[in-house]
């Protein structure tokens, strides 16, 4: 087995034994880590996006039209749904997105009180790369992993994911 290379998780953590040597931190140090790996991996994640003009939650929007399957077009409320926030938050989104000439919106044919959104062409060209490039560098951050690693961590992670949702 490698030697693990001490980190600034193991500098606090001897502090605390240090200090308080009746405290087990074997917990905090773990989710101190995962807090660590969330920030350093959201900064990769979001180079990404950054590089082509969107934020993160552009970028969500734009991915859940396209895994919407065809037509690609949902309501502002669906779109809303899929990404678990709040309808006004959706509506600056969108805007957003619009003024960059990435989606559209258009009168829902069944209902025309109802609006669509809808990929433009260059909306659609945009997410297909982007979407590429952005697998393609999370298979890079964990490319450290071997693939029981990785499958062991989607398994630790799910279970640990279940206890908190409950």
């Amino acid at each position: 087995m490698v030697e693990q290379k001490k980190d600034a998780v193991d500098v606090i953590e001897d502090q605390w034994r240090r200090e308080r040597p009746d405290l087990d931190v074997e917990a905090m140090a773990i989710l101190g880590r995962l807090g660590r790996l969330l920030t350093v991996g959201t900064e990769k994640i979001e180079s990404v996006f950054a590089a082509h003009g969107l934020q993160r939650g552009e970028f969500d929007v734009l991915a859940a039209l396209r895994r919407s399957g065809e037509p690609y077009e949902l309501s502002p409320s669906a779109l809303a749904d899929a990404l678990m926030m709040s309808r006004a938050g959706m509506t600056s989104r969108l805007d957003r997105l619009e003024r960059a000439g990435l989606v559209r919106r258009t009168a829902d044919p069944e209902d025309r009180r109802s609006i669509r959104i809808a990929f433009t062409g260059e909306g659609r060209r945009l997410i297909d790369t982007v979407v590429t490039e952005h697998v393609e560098n999370e298979t890079r951050i964990l490319s450290v992993l071997s693939p029981a690693d990785r499958r062991a961590l989607d398994r630790i992670t799910r279970r640990l994911l279940a206890h908190l949702d409950d």
